[in-house]
């Protein structure tokens, strides 16, 4: 099917090592997913935060509500609001976190390394 839709109401749950305080779901991704790119829908509880390590592969960040806060490894920081993004490149080590009283949401977009090679389909 050249369609394929994502239900927030069918998203799977997931915790990855390092994250307090976060929701994360998979919109795309998962187990036996095989699409060129996931997506996660992370929420941040006020205080939520990912701890310092890299990104194991190019990352995309694009906050979509409240305000979280990215720093890198030097100690620098970026406070992304709504519509706010942020590109990592593979191994780049970076916190998030939330540092309002308010939740935070935001969508991590990744390639998928596990992607089935992507077929040209050819229309008549």
């Amino acid at each position: 099917m050249p369609i394929h839709i994502a239900r927030l109401a069918q998203a799977q749950r997931f915790q990855p090592a390092g994250h307090y305080d976060v929701g994360p779901l998979h919109l795309f991704g998962g187990e036996k997913y095989d699409g060129a790119v996931t997506v996660a829908l992370s929420h941040y509880l006020p205080g939520g935060r990912a701890d310092l390590s890299p990104v194991p592969i190019q990352t995309l960040y694009l906050v979509l509500t409240g305000t979280l806060t990215l720093t890198d490894a030097d100690g620098r920081t970026w406070d992304l609001h709504a519509l706010d993004g942020a590109r990592l490149t593979s191994g780049t080590p970076r916190s998030v976190e939330n540092r309002t009283n308010l939740p935070a949401s935001m969508l991590v977009i990744r390639p998928n390394p596990d992607a089935s090679p992507v077929k040209a389909e050819v229309q008549p």
